[in-house]
């Protein structure tokens, strides 16, 4: 062996013994952090998962984290952490919008990390009721799409539903085309959840405008079909591709880029303030000139900036007589900070109805 050869090996047994002395400080450190979290737990009165608590603690590790790492994979590697050490004070159950492969498994798992028990839904509406019943701590489910807006059944189920939202995910949208064809002339249908199909319709006209589209409840149902038919295709994700063992043919068809989908994480209880939060609510008004703005005024004279307005029919909610739309309206803050406490004293005079879905901390990472 060269004599560089032999220096190269030298070092490389330094710097592997120096990671190996590192590996056993960091088991070391996330047992400690473990026992300190179960000491925590056996002194906390209510719920052990605190959303604010996990929110300032992500912030925190991307302020300081000096690299090379990037903050989303050192906030990853926390959150596992974080869950894993919550599993031992409260293992949690969370139902989110299924099958399994779904983007909203993804959700609930980029949100609650690999250590609670996800369980899967037929509907936005067995989320809520599992959550509601107790037979899951909390829920997830999508409200809205950054290219084919809100999820209408998610936001009717908020306004009647007694869960509060205590949490929000944001989780970019990529889709893919997998199938078990050889080629794209050789699928002949194509499978896909309706806003899947939306969202990708431009890539699809381009390359498969001739095969028909079958719209299904949901982007892994579509790879579940599709992996049973040699010449079917289904437009999901990768975790969908991966459970059903379905060859890839096209990575990201999605028209937008910058496609995003905002879930939400519904439970019981409120959420203290974290320092960077989001307040939901859904309110109606009469149908006369300039009721919507003088219903908004208490906003923009307490200075809070609203993020969201989203207009709804108010059949779901009534008869529709009394009041034609429900206003859903995400503002910035949380409802115990002053100025927000404000404006919604005014905005609850001025209502004809106004219930807040929760605040809560935004999204991290």
């Amino acid at each position: 062996m060269a004599e560089a050869d032999r220096d190269n090996e030298e070092e490389l047994g330094r710097l592997r013994a120096q990671i190996d002395a590192f590996d056993a400080d960091l088991l070391r450190l996330v047992n400690a952090r473990a026992e300190l979290a179960q000491r925590i737990g056996s002194l906390k009165q209510g719920n052990i998962y605190r959303p604010e608590r996990e929110a300032q603690v992500l912030r925190g590790v991307a302020e300081r984290n000096p690299g090379p790492l990037p903050d989303a994979a050192v906030q990853r590697i926390v959150r596992e952490v974080m869950s894993a050490c919550l599993s031992l004070e409260q293992p949690l159950a969370v139902a989110y919008l299924g099958p399994r492969g779904t983007y909203s498994e993804a959700a609930a798992g980029k949100h609650f990390g690999g250590a609670p028990c996800l369980i899967p839904c037929a509907t936005i509406d067995e989320v809520f009721r599992a959550v509601e019943a107790g037979n899951a701590h909390y829920g997830v489910v999508p409200v809205e799409n950054s290219t084919e807006g809100a999820i209408g059944r998610s936001l009717d189920l908020l306004l009647s539903s007694p869960l509060k939202i205590c949490g929000e995910v944001v989780l970019p949208i990529h889709h893919q085309l997998m199938t078990h064809a050889a080629s794209l002339d050789a699928v002949r249908k194509v499978y896909s959840h309706a806003q899947s199909l939306a969202q990708c319709h431009e890539w699809l006209n381009r390359h498969v405008a001739a095969v028909p589209r079958v719209a299904v409840t949901s982007n892994a149902e579509a790879a579940r079909l599709a992996a049973a038919e040699p010449d079917a295709a289904a437009v999901a994700g990768e975790a969908a591709a991966k459970l059903y063992q379905l060859p890839v043919l096209a990575t990201n068809i999605e028209d937008d880029p910058g496609n995003t989908t905002r879930f939400v994480v519904i439970a019981d209880h409120d959420t203290p303030p974290s320092g960077q939060d989001r307040t939901s609510l859904v309110c109606a008004t009469p149908n006369r000139p300039g009721a919507v703005h003088y219903l908004l005024a208490p906003l923009a004279e307490q200075g809070v900036s609203m993020l969201r307005l989203e207009s709804r029919p108010a059949r779901a909610w009534s008869s529709g007589k009394q009041w034609d739309y429900m206003f859903y309206i995400d503002v910035e803050g949380h409802r115990d900070d002053p100025v927000v406490a404000a404006a919604l004293v005014e905005l609850r005079q001025r209502a004809g109805f106004l219930k807040e879905l929760g605040s809560y901390p935004r999204a991290v990472g």
